[in-house]
């Protein structure tokens, strides 16, 4: 659907609630088409739907910020966002496309390009959970990874706490709760998915999946509860690696909630040893 040119009057009344100098930007946008011009506007737009306290996040202009994670932005709120970026930029953002936006340096790529005319960013793929279970050593029953993507120096994952869990029979009785320590135990999952799939040239090397052990974990701060029928969004980041150890930081979110945070996870590892025969 073509998206209808406003009056200055009709785009200034549109952008209301925005910071002056994204109405401004706009302004100068609608006669102009300088996508330099872009930035400035939708990073006012995103002010505008995101709660007060996080707006200083925003305005660091950081190109590293999440989404989800750091701006608390849910399906739901993106969706506002795009309705009135698509109105002031008079442009059409497919759903399929909405999927690779993870980041604010995410979102300004991809309208660069859209604005632009050329092919848009493309993200790593969403690993399925066949994808995910045959590369880790941790399986069914014991495996709190249902999908996951890996991008950069982060990955991100979902557990669907499905209730029919065994040890939530126990844990507690009547008032199932997912355990603390198996939140901890998914990012630590997540942190190995990210060690065995990521190309990052800080490992030297292939990482050997059955080498990696737990080592410490420090920062932990839980927040909120998780029960049946919760989605955890879990998302960690690398954050040094002097082998044989690697240190991450993790977050889990429930509905843009946050509900734990980890400040460091430490794993041990070992790279797959390379047969000298079969180096020429």
């Amino acid at each position: 659907m073509d998206t209808a040119q406003l009056t200055e009057e009709e785009l200034r009344n549109s952008l209301k609630r925005c910071p002056e100098q994204a109405i401004e930007a706009a302004v100068k946008f609608s006669s102009s088409r300088d996508p330099e011009l872009v930035p400035a506007i939708v990073m006012g737009i995103i002010e505008r739907f995101v709660e007060p306290d996080v707006r200083p996040v925003l305005r660091e202009g950081n190109d590293q910020i999440r989404l989800l994670e750091d701006l608390g932005i849910d399906s739901l709120l993106m969706v506002e966002i795009v309705i009135l970026v698509e109105e002031t930029l008079e442009i059409h953002i497919e759903n399929e496309e909405l999927r690779n936006l993870r980041s604010v340096g995410d979102i300004k790529a991809y309208l660069d390009a859209k604005l632009k005319g050329l092919p848009l960013p493309t993200s790593k793929s969403v690993l399925s959970f066949e994808e995910v279970a045959a590369v880790m050593p941790h399986q069914t029953p014991f495996l709190f990874l249902q999908e996951a993507r890996i991008n950069g120096i982060e990955a991100e994952g979902i557990y669907h706490i499905s209730g029919d869990e065994p040890f939530l029979e126990g844990h507690f009785k009547g008032n199932p709760v997912f355990p603390a320590s198996l939140m901890l135990e998914a990012l630590g999952q997540l942190a190995v998915l990210f060690m065995l799939k990521s190309d990052n040239p800080a490992f030297e090397g292939k990482v050997d999946s059955n080498s990696i052990y737990f080592v410490s974990c420090d920062g932990v701060r839980c927040h909120k509860m998780c029960k049946p029928d919760d989605i955890m969004h879990l998302n960690i980041s690398l954050k040094k690696v002097h082998a044989p150890m690697a240190q991450f930081e993790g977050t889990i979110l429930n509905r843009g909630t946050k509900v734990a945070k980890v400040e460091e996870i430490s794993l041990v590892f070992e790279l797959e040893k390379t047969d000298p025969e079969s180096v020429s």
